[in-house]
């Protein structure tokens, strides 16, 4: 690779737009992931559409926090040009797919989160925002549906389907704890009424997850104090080699277009 890497400023609003922006981002491209690879022709294509939905997001966002930061980076930049502590999505995010079961999950958890978000963000004071907000309600929507349909599934399914989907939950739920976590930027987010704090979003999610694990007959794990820390760069191993792939056109051939 021999394009140079750019840097982002420190501007609170840049980095509360950053963290939902590379959430969105690197999610689709885990899920783009099993283009080809579906369970059944139309899961593939589901969630290849799903991941669409989420770039779609991200490339809102990426435009209007390179329009706040002011140092004339485009969507495509900040999407392929950043190191990996530039990036600001919970580690959640980047988790390997791993099976149907574990990506059905993690799709749910993250949909319930997006849609209380993207509620909020409806009202942001940046008019901006507030539109691509307006959008992404009804695709998060979608997006928890479809895979609350398919927890239930796998949860009444066979003893395999449920035995996955535990171990699935098992894994993802220590993760899901940087979902809520508050910080400087969050508070400077309430603070221009950019958006709600991210703590202020338990409550909706808890009762979303109480409702699909209690009608598939999951228990939930007990809690969990590690909070991993993508939201500030600190990152798993796992987002080097992902970005390695994401990012090797745009480094390989340096402002190229379609």
């Amino acid at each position: 690779m021999s394009t140079q890497s750019i840097k982002v400023g420190d501007k609170a609003d840049v980095r509360y737009l950053l963290r939902i922006a590379d959430s969105c981002l690197i999610l689709s491209q885990r899920l783009g992931e099993w283009c080809g690879h579906g369970p059944i022709l139309e899961e593939d294509l589901a969630l290849t559409n799903m991941a669409l939905d989420l770039v779609g997001q991200a490339r809102g966002l990426l435009t209007r926090a390179g329009q706040l930061d002011g140092q004339g980076h485009d969507e495509d930049q900040l999407a392929f040009l950043r190191d990996e502590r530039q990036y600001f999505n919970p580690v959640l995010m980047e988790l390997p797919r791993g099976d149907f079961a574990f990506t059905t999950l993690r799709n749910f958890a993250v949909a319930s989160w997006l849609l209380g978000l993207w509620q909020r963000l409806q009202s942001s004071s940046d008019a901006e925002v507030a539109a691509i907000a307006g959008k992404a309600v009804k695709e998060a929507q979608y997006h928890q549906q479809h895979a609350a349909d398919w927890v239930l599934r796998l949860g009444d399914g066979t003893a395999e389907s449920r035995a996955r989907l535990e171990a699935a939950l098992a894994t993802l739920w220590p993760y899901f704890n940087e979902l809520f976590a508050d910080d400087a930027v969050d508070a400077a987010a309430v603070g221009s009424k950019l958006g709600p704090a991210w703590s202020e979003l338990k409550a909706g999610w808890q009762a979303a997850m109480d409702e699909i694990l209690g009608e598939a007959g999951l228990a939930q794990p007990k809690a969990s104090a590690y909070v991993p820390a993508g939201r500030v760069g600190i990152h798993s191993e796992h987002m080097g080699h992902m970005l390695a792939e994401m990012q090797y056109l745009q480094r390989a051939y340096p402002n190229g277009v379609w």
